[in-house]
C-alpha cells in the first residue's frame, strides 16, 4: 500500500505543534503556580524512573527530551534548589551521578498535579481511547525503528501520582 506523504507530513507538523502548544500552556500554569518549569520536570522524571533514582550525567542527557544542549545547566539549577545531587561515581572518579531527592520527588508531584489538569482538558478530552491507543501504538512503534527503548507504562503511573 502506497504511502500518503502529504498526510503522514500533515500528521507530523501536527504532532510537533500539539506538542509546542500543551509544552507552553504547562509552562504557563506551572509559573503561575511558582511550580518548577516543564524543562526541569524532563530531567528529574528520567531519574524519578531509574532504578535507585539515580543515573550517570550521561545517561541523564540521552534521556532527557526538551533540553538536551543545556543539561548541565540544568542539573545545576536543579542541584541548587535541592531537587537533586550530584554523587560521585565510584568506578570511574571522573563520572557522577544525577540523583532526584525527596524534595525533587515532591516538586514532581506539585507540577504533575498543575501538567496533568492541562493534559486532561487540553488533549485526553478531545481523544478517544481508541485513537490514544492507536496514537501510542504508532509512536511506540517509530521510536523503537528509530533506536528507542519506549516502555509502555506512562511516567505519571511509574512515579506513584494519583489523580482524584
Amino acid at each position: 500500500m502506497p504511502h500518503d506523504y502529504l498526510l503522514q507530513h500533515i500528521a507530523w507538523r501536527n504532532i510537533l505543534e500539539t506538542q509546542a502548544r500543551i509544552i507552553r500552556l504547562h509552562d504557563e500554569a506551572l509559573a503561575k503556580a511558582g511550580l518548577i518549569p516543564v524543562e526541569q520536570y524532563d530531567v528529574l522524571l528520567p531519574l524519578a524512573e531509574a532504578p535507585g533514582h539515580r543515573l550517570r550525567l550521561s545517561e541523564l542527557a540521552e534521556r532527557v527530551i526538551l533540553s538536551r544542549s543545556g543539561i548541565t545547566r540544568l542539573v545545576d539549577r536543579l542541584e541548587a534548589k535541592g531537587l537533586l545531587k550530584r554523587e560521585s561515581c565510584p568506578e570511574d572518579r571522573r563520572g557522577s551521578y544525577a540523583v532526584i531527592t525527596k524534595a525533587g520527588l515532591a516538586a514532581m508531584k506539585q507540577a504533575w498535579a498543575v501538567m496533568g489538569k492541562i493534559l486532561d482538558e487540553q488533549f485526553a478530552a478531545h481523544v478517544r481511547d481508541e485513537e490514544a491507543a492507536a496514537i501510542h501504538s504508532a509512536l511506540v512503534r517509530v521510536l523503537k525503528a528509530n533506536g528507542s527503548e519506549v516502555g509502555e507504562v506512562s511516567a505519571p503511573v511509574q512515579i506513584g501520582i494519583r489523580r482524584k
